[in-house]
């Protein structure tokens, strides 16, 4: 059985709101089993920035079981809360941007979606910056060559041409990435721990003198990875999901290792290699501590860990995010590959190196506006639509998310309500943008927009025709091309 909605929509080579890498992934189109997807946050987890988070919970006074617990916590509720967010993917087979059109509307959708695709170009040009400042290193030792910059240029490129490959080139990569990466770390731990004890220090019992409280220390591990909770779906639509799984948990059991395991336990790692390195040396990055004295093995293990753990997080975590809005932006001119390539020119002009100065800050306010676009999301996807969407009419410049010229007011007031009130306390914004924003859009949608724009999916009554994955079904691009439908596998 096929349910089509034909009335309006306009040929893929016609309608602007289409592109093949934005369109719903089918329920034969998702090859990420568990292991790859847990390997992929490890992945992404262990990044250089990482390390400044950890180190700056250490000088701040906190001791090194409390800066491991504390992030170790944030980050399970994170997983947590990504669960919710990644249902969009594995049951509809969005990316987020495409998502967006709900809330947002089948334009305004553009203001939020760019601006978490432009949150993740930056982190893109960071974590190459910070590969490349190493790599430099390392080559001025072997070869005696140091330009910092042809390395970052060449890193750059690498990158750019394995995340434009696809999906599954991003999954080999971390499933090779990943055990590597975790073997350097530890032996990065003891060898930082042996740094420590020649200086007769015990890392566990050491304190600093500083003030921080382990809120703050808490709230901006949030911020650290809210992009990723709110894009999640770019991902978990390629998540391999059972035909017909009507039950939260076995619909998402694949996604359960990655984000409620693997990433709480690897980034709690990382973070605590970081306050280890502070600790031992004074130095937050422990990249540049031990290749001071390394040589041999130790320097290739360590071009090993600056290659992979940047590699492995740009591809899944930036690159991918950044190129999917920017073609949701513009679908007729930008496909998938260009706007990768594009990902990585608007990483580099934005002066990362400038940024990591000021990464609490940076984070802060960057959490506070991505903080409200989740509450709205899950706001949109559990309280008002009960997880059914018309997803047709996603794709349709004249349908029901057309609302009052292709904006939907009230997720935008929401936004910047909710974004700008997060931002005034930027120390505490995603625990002010999330539960602000899901509150606003709920009180304004049901308030000023349903009764003047009726959606198909509450009309209904929440009618399991709006599903897909817990149907046994996938929204597809049917009927060679010319209408969105629900192909029933």
């Amino acid at each position: 059985m096929t349910l089509t909605t034909p009335e309006g929509v306009l040929a893929p080579d016609r309608n602007p709101l289409v592109e093949e890498s934005i369109l719903p992934t089918g329920l034969d189109q998702r090859p990420i089993g568990a292991w790859g997807y847990a390997w992929i946050w490890v992945g992404i987890a262990v990044i250089i920035a990482t390390f400044s988070l950890g180190a700056t919970g250490a000088q701040g006074g906190i001791g090194l079981s409390e800066v491991v617990l504390t992030i170790f916590a944030a980050n399970l509720i994170l997983g947590a809360f990504m669960l919710l967010t990644a249902d969009i993917g594995t049951e509809h087979g969005l990316p987020f941007a495409v998502y967006l059109r709900a809330p947002f509307g089948i334009y305004g959708t553009h203001l939020p979606s760019l601006s978490r695709g432009l949150v993740a170009a930056m982190w893109f040009g960071i974590q190459t910056y910070l590969g490349a400042i190493a790599l430099n290193g390392i080559g001025s030792y072997f070869l005696g060559f140091d330009n910092w910059f042809v390395w970052y240029v060449l890193f750059a490129v690498v990158q750019v041409v394995n995340t434009a490959a696809g999906i599954k080139a991003v999954e080999k990569l971390a499933s090779l990435a990943a055990p590597a990466i975790i073997a350097i770390s530890v032996w990065m731990y003891f060898t930082l721990d042996g740094i420590a004890e020649t200086k007769g220090l015990n890392i566990w019992n050491f304190r600093a003198s500083g003030d921080m409280s382990l809120l703050v220390l808490f709230v901006a591990n949030l911020g650290f990875w809210s992009t990723m909770a709110i894009d999640i779906p770019n991902l978990t639509r390629f998540v391999r999901t059972e035909p017909g799984a009507r039950g939260f948990v076995a619909r998402n059991r694949r996604v359960f290792a990655g984000q409620l395991i693997a990433l709480p336990l690897t980034q709690a790692m990382v973070a605590g290699i970081g306050a280890v390195s502070w600790i031992a040396t004074g130095n937050w990055n422990p990249i540049e501590v031990i290749q001071a004295d390394a040589k041999g093995v130790a320097l290739l293990a360590l071009l090993a860990l600056v290659v992979l753990a940047q590699w492995s997080t740009n591809t899944a975590a930036n690159l991918i995010p950044a190129a999917l809005t920017f073609v949701n932006a513009a679908p007729k001119v930008i496909n998938y590959r260009i706007a990768v390539a594009l990902a990585g020119v608007v990483g580099t002009v934005c002066f990362p190196w400038a940024l990591l100065d000021n990464l609490f800050v940076f984070l802060g306010y960057y959490g506070a506006f991505l903080s409200a676009i989740g509450g709205i999301m899950v706001a949109d996807y559990y309280l008002i639509r009960r997880r059914r969407l018309n997803v047709p009419d996603l794709y349709r410049v004249d349908g029901q998310f057309r609302y009052s010229g292709g904006f939907n007011w009230a997720g935008l007031a929401a936004w910047v309500v909710a974004g700008g009130v997060a931002a005034w306390w930027p120390q505490y914004a995603v625990l002010i943008g999330f539960p602000l924003g899901l509150i606003l859009y709920v009180v304004l949608m049901r308030a000023v927009v349903l009764p003047n724009h009726r959606q198909a999916e509450i009309d209904s009554g929440f009618a399991d025709r709006f599903l897909a994955t817990s149907r046994g079904a996938s929204w597809a691009d049917i009927a060679g091309g010319h209408r969105l439908g629900r192909e029933d596998l």
